[in-house]
């Protein structure tokens, strides 16, 4: 069977066996162009504000369909991928045939989660929180909290919003997002071979980045580094003993239990 939206499933090392889902166009077209993105490089940078149309065919229910009929313990149904999923204006659409599809099927332990990963850019949108919120997991990137590092390492488009507005779109959603659903905060960090290039993995952004999680007050913070083969070439990933470190920072400024901090 050829297959237009679906990849895998796959074992993920935050959502246990997933299956993606990619609404978007057959380039990457993202808002960011982030230096540690195993995809590669943006083929397509575009501005926050741009968006584009690509209902799903009739294709998608019945790919959807064959592929989760054979995957009974699956636990993510995981939007993302070649991009940033929030551009395509018919997301909600593939949402809702994703629900329907799962409710048809029988599921051997707890039905798999709808999930969107997105790089929080385009939070600063009334329209976009509120397509966002109706996924059951949201796993909003922020691993930048100062200017320096969100232009070294997110390379935005140069009409993305600061970083400081996004912090606060993301502050917006948590407060938005039904109690049932959740969200988590995604922090890579990674090191780089260049000397003259300052990586996220500095005090400052560390400490920056807590205090702006301690606003945000998310179900989850997800601490990782690179696993596959990076955009640019300098750029390598932290080891366990790095991500222990960051959570200790962590912890020690938001103080909040309520809060789960782990690293993969």
């Amino acid at each position: 069977m050829t297959r237009r939206y679906t990849y895998g499933p796959f074992q993920s090392r935050r959502l246990g066996l997933s299956l993606g889902v990619d609404i978007l166009q057959k380039h990457k077209i993202c808002t960011f162009n982030c230096v540690y993105c195993e995809i590669g490089i943006t083929d397509k940078i575009v501005s926050p504000e741009y968006r584009f149309s690509a209902p799903p065919s009739h294709e998608f229910r019945k790919e959807l369909k064959n592929i989760l009929k054979f995957f009974p313990n699956l636990e993510h149904i995981s939007f993302g991928y070649n991009g940033e999923p929030t551009l395509n204006e018919n997301i909600l659409d593939f949402l809702k045939i994703a629900l329907e599809v799962r409710e048809e099927l029988n599921w051997t332990y707890e039905k798999p989660k709808l999930t969107l990963f997105t790089n929080s850019s385009t939070l600063i949108f009334n329209e976009i929180r509120e397509r966002v919120k109706q996924f059951e997991l949201v796993l909003a990137k922020l691993d930048v909290a100062t200017k320096v590092d969100f232009a070294l390492s997110n390379r935005p488009h140069p009409e993305t919003p600061k970083i400081e507005a996004i912090i606060d779109s993301i502050v917006k959603l948590k407060k938005e997002i039904p109690n049932e659903h959740k969200l988590a905060i995604q922090c890579l960090f990674y090191n780089s071979y260049r000397e003259e290039f300052i990586s996220n993995n500095n005090v400052e952004n560390i400490k920056k980045l807590a205090y702006a999680i301690k606003r945000i007050k998310p179900d989850l913070v997800q601490i990782y580094s690179t696993a596959r083969i990076p955009a640019e070439y300098f750029v390598f990933a932290i080891d366990d003993e790095r991500k222990r470190e960051i959570i200790k920072i962590f912890n020690e400024i938001i103080q909040n239990d309520k809060i789960k901090i782990k690293y993969y």
